[in-house]
């Protein structure tokens, strides 16, 4: 080996280095700063109670069921679309020129500005429904159908197909192959797909200031659905922008990250089960 690969060499291991520490020290120093300056501004009293312009009273609770709401709605709608189109993209379609488009479709779709979806759905569901959280989860199913879709679709693809060979060889049907061979081995992709829609959906707000609004009010799951109202990061923009409460702004913003955490630990745990599961 001449000197002048061993300095490449070395130069290459300098930088993924520098990036690697420079990328962990960036992204330590966000998570701590927001903790630090959110987590003294969080009490019981801001997370447990309703608003109160009467007695000038902060609380968050409104906002925190209606992140709630607006997640399992949409996960409930996207997920079965998503993975459902993506199996019979991959599983099923034949003509795969028009399977390349729509794939290409995705990924550009991906891509689009959040604040054009929240015009989309404002013309789409909030005309029909009223400014409501149930207009603000259909935009976000719209939003986040592409990303469930492909991660899932290339999560198929990786499935070796000696697999299907042999299922098929013993028997099984197609739908059977599919339910029992193809979907227990992609299960980490739908995981995937979850958690990226997850951050998503909690880090929105352009979309829903158009289609949700930023009403406080606290209501049922059912009755909140057909109602506007904010969640946390609507509830962060208001706080920090109109009503300059930076401090309650920065304790918003610990939540959501604190609970961006917790939902990825659960679903990490979810796919170790299932891994564990598929490997006994």
């Amino acid at each position: 080996m001449n000197n002048k690969r061993k300095l490449y060499i070395v130069l290459m291991r300098g930088l993924m280095v520098v990036s690697t520490v420079l990328t962990v020290s960036l992204v330590l120093f966000l998570m701590g700063y927001v903790l630090v300056k959110g987590l003294p501004n969080i009490s019981w009293e801001l997370i447990s109670t309703k608003p109160s312009y009467i007695t000038e009273r902060i609380g968050i609770l409104p906002d925190i069921l209606n992140t709630v709401y607006i997640v399992l709605a949409t996960l409930i709608i996207v997920l079965p679309l998503g993975v459902s189109a993506a199996i019979y993209l991959t599983e099923y379609a034949k003509n795969k020129k028009i399977v390349s488009i729509i794939e290409y479709a995705a990924e550009t779709l991906s891509g689009i500005p959040s604040i054009i979806y929240g015009l989309v759905g404002m013309l789409l569901f909030s005309n029909n429904f009223g400014t409501s959280l149930i207009a603000g989860a259909l935009t976000l199913v719209i939003m986040n159908l592409p990303t469930v879709m492909r991660t899932t679709q290339e999560s198929l693809k990786t499935v070796p197909q000696s697999y299907r060979e042999g299922a098929f060889g013993l028997g099984a049907g197609k739908w059977r192959v599919i339910r029992t061979v193809v979907l227990p081995g992609c299960v980490d992709g739908v995981i995937t797909g979850c958690i990226l829609s997850v951050g998503r959906i909690l880090g929105e707000s352009a979309a829903l200031l158009f289609t949700a609004g930023f009403a406080h009010a606290l209501n049922g799951i059912f009755e909140g659905l057909t109602s506007p109202g904010a969640t946390l990061t609507v509830a962060l923009y208001v706080y920090a922008k109109e009503e300059g409460e930076f401090g309650v702004a920065f304790g918003i913003a610990a939540i959501l990250m604190i609970l961006t955490l917790l939902i990825n630990l659960s679903a990490t745990m979810v796919g170790k089960h299932f891994s564990k599961r598929r490997s006994v």
